[in-house]
């Protein structure tokens, strides 16, 4: 099964925009949005695609973030959310804490942690654990990108949006 996954859009709607239509040109079953949606109004953005989040430090209107998923049909997890896809446990997390991050990844209770924040694409292993980090749909003028994970071959691929 392959994952679409994104972190710290930012209220990039362009970005949003090409990420949805890229992971719908790779089939994607749904989007796992890592936070920094920022405006619920980003969130409605993805109306049609099955989106399952988590809340970053940016995100604060909390009440109307959970309506904008309500109104989508999308979830939205809270600070984290672990579940288990095709036999691999999954913990995601936004990442603002550094430690609680590192503890995820250092565990070694989970086949794949999923976190943003940084803005930085990683792709590493740590013991049995999977780290991956989709970098930032924004952008900010640099490099915006995105990632789709297949849970079946464990292989991730990095998309520049720009």
């Amino acid at each position: 099964m392959k994952i679409g996954i994104m972190s710290d859009s930012h209220d990039h709607f362009r970005n949003i925009q090409k990420s949805l239509q890229i992971f719908r040109d790779k089939s994607v079953a749904y989007i796992l949005h890592l936070g920094d949606y920022v405006n619920p109004n980003s969130v409605r953005t993805f109306q049609g695609i099955k989106l399952i989040g988590i809340f970053g430090n940016n995100d604060g209107d909390k009440f109307r973030l959970i309506a904008a998923f309500n109104e989508i049909g999308g979830e939205i997890k809270g600070d984290f959310y672990e579940f288990e896809e095709d036999g691999l446990k999954f913990a995601c997390y936004h990442g603002t804490e550094l430690q609680v991050k590192d503890a995820l990844i250092n565990c070694q209770q989970y086949d794949v942690v999923l976190y943003g924040h940084t803005h930085q694409c990683k792709d590493i292993i740590v013991g049995k654990t999977l780290a991956l980090n989709p970098g930032t749909a924004h952008g900010f003028g640099d490099k915006a990108t995105i990632m789709v994970f297949d849970t079946e071959t464990r292989q991730s691929e990095f998309i520049n949006l720009l």
